[in-house]
């Protein structure tokens, strides 16, 4: 890859410098997540399918657990849109939260070599894994056509939700990359800490049914500060009717803007360290 203009490698930057040179290289970003999506798809015989097939076979499973051996008490109707309106945007945090932790370890010789801003290696990870999400919305409209749920007018918090959630990612992506480099313990700690969260988060169930199932007061006020309530929320309003949990979305939002920050904030600080790492 070619200089970028202005960039001197090893050299310590500001934040308005490291913005400048990540709008400057944002057709290199573009470059490297159409590569990743190549490379990662080139010898597979259907291609970007595999990036849906996961949450649909998990959707599935858990469809027919709730409703063909259990009674189901938790969710709306129908429960696979129910499910996939969750599943999708989990399989994108669950993979970007991952890909995003490892974006400097797994790309270490061109973070050496190449001239440029290192935060462009966790964009470039979670947006892959975003793309992936994008190319699953056409097959959960098909759903939604096949089984038709009650669309509202909150369908735009779709968009909301997609919008708090890539600022989550990019966040912990910022604060996890430099540490999965200085900690190499971490990963499998993420592992364990990403299945614990896929049962804490409102995925199979929705986040009206903790307050329904008699679950104590305090643990109640305490799960909308789990920012993928709120993210999840927004998936879910516009398709299933009910009173829209605005704290929750409120607090995702203000939470992974804090992430956002900290994890920058993080990453710039550790930079220098994470280059002698590698």
């Amino acid at each position: 890859m070619s200089a970028v203009p202005g960039f001197v490698t090893g050299k310590k930057r500001t934040t308005l410098e490291v913005i400048r040179e990540l709008f400057r290289t944002r057709g290199v970003l573009w470059i490297l997540i159409r590569r990743d999506l190549k490379v990662r798809y080139a010898d597979a015989v259907l291609g970007y399918v595999w990036s849906v097939l996961e949450p649909l076979l998990m959707g599935a499973i858990y469809w027919f657990v709730f409703t063909k051996i259990f009674e189901r008490k938790v969710g709306g109707e129908p429960y696979i849109i129910f499910l996939l309106a969750a599943m999708l945007p989990w399989m994108w945090f669950s993979s970007g939260l991952t890909e995003g932790a490892k974006a400097l370890r797994s790309q270490r010789r061109l973070v050496a070599s190449t001239p440029l801003p290192r935060q462009i290696w966790v964009l470039r990870s979670v947006g892959a894994k975003g793309m992936e999400f994008l190319f699953s919305i056409p097959v959960f409209v098909i759903f939604i056509l096949l089984f038709p749920p009650e669309i509202n007018s909150n369908v735009w918090l779709v968009l909301l939700g997609v919008l708090i959630q890539l600022v989550l990612l990019l966040g912990i992506g910022f604060l996890l990359a430099p540490l999965m480099m200085l900690f190499r313990d971490l990963e499998p700690l993420i592992r364990v800490v990403t299945r614990m969260l896929f049962y804490a988060s409102p995925v199979i169930y929705g986040i009206n049914d903790i307050a329904q199932r008699g679950i104590p007061e305090s643990l109640q006020s305490v799960y909308p500060w789990n920012p993928l309530a709120g993210v999840i929320e927004c998936y879910r309003a516009g398709f299933f009717p009910g009173e829209v949990r605005w704290d929750a979305i409120a607090i995702s939002a203000a939470m992974s803007l804090v992430v956002f920050v900290a994890g920058w904030v993080v990453f710039m600080k550790l930079e220098s360290r994470v280059l002698k790492e590698i």
